[in-house]
């Protein structure tokens, strides 16, 4: 199988002792490529050196996290649009809303969701988005940009059935994590699975973060790397009644296509 982990913190410091071993892992479990999550203007700095690196294989978005979002200011959007225009950037973001943890006032989450998205519409990018606990907000606020976006994916999605119709009808692609292998708080997700379209549905690991939890045998830390993204593509396919050949296959033509990788 080849597999395209659209979304891997590979910036992360629990990465910085052993990368180029993370990546040959990656690689024999048939995960070529990957997508290095911009949280920050310094994590997306830092995901773009490590495309520099690796420019076959490491790919970058250019974002602000939510929990950041105190940070937006003009100056910040200057230096995220610059960033954005780099070669290797595939998207903007991750930016949403986070009102679960709330380590930015709701006003300035809005305010740097709002602002990035008007990013994306003007450099004509796909959006990787995050939304915890903030639905409702969310979808206000994706509503009036749709129309302008040239694409977005719900990142990370654990949402319930209607929080994932609300996604769908506004035509978003559906990024789905190891959080579906954790039978403690991911179970409602396996009925979902075969309400997504096979050209709207990709895969992640948001890794170091989401160890599948089905993993045998677990490994000795708790860090998640993009290795274990074929305990994802393995979950999901039986929840979707489909071969582990196909789903690869699908997740993969559409990673392409949506954030026009070569």
């Amino acid at each position: 199988m080849e597999l395209i982990d659209i979304g891997a913190n590979l910036t992360h410091e629990s990465f910085a002792p052993d990368l180029p071993d993370v990546l040959h892992r990656a690689s024999r479990a048939g995960v070529h490529r990957m997508i290095v999550t911009g949280t920050s203007v310094a994590a997306t700095e830092a995901a773009l050196t490590l495309h520099a690196e690796y420019p076959d294989r490491l790919y970058a978005t250019a974002g602000l996290h939510p929990h950041h979002a105190s940070d937006y200011d003009t100056g910040t959007r200057d230096m995220l649009r610059e960033l954005a225009t780099r070669h290797g950037v595939v998207a903007v973001g991750e930016c949403g809303l986070d009102y679960y943890r709330n380590y930015s006032p709701r006003e300035a989450q809005l305010k740097a969701f709002a602002g990035q998205l008007e990013l994306a519409v003007e450099l004509q990018l796909p959006v990787f988005l995050h939304q915890r606990d903030a639905h409702a907000d969310f979808m206000a606020v994706l509503r009036d940009y749709r129309p302008r976006l040239k694409d977005g994916v719900a990142h990370c999605f654990t949402g319930q059935r209607h929080e994932l119709e609300d996604c769908l009808a506004l035509d978003l692609a559906i990024g789905i994590t190891g959080w579906i292998c954790d039978e403690r708080r991911g179970r409602h997700l396996l009925p979902l699975m075969p309400m997504i379209t096979s050209g709207r549905l990709m895969i992640e690991t948001d890794a170091p973060y989401l160890l599948p939890r089905s993993l045998k045998p677990h490994p000795p830390t708790r860090r998640n790397e993009p290795a274990f993204l074929t305990e994802v593509a393995q979950t999901v396919a039986r929840a979707r009644g489909e071969a582990p050949e196909v789903l690869a296959s699908a997740c993969t033509q559409t990673t392409l296509r949506f954030f026009a990788l070569a």
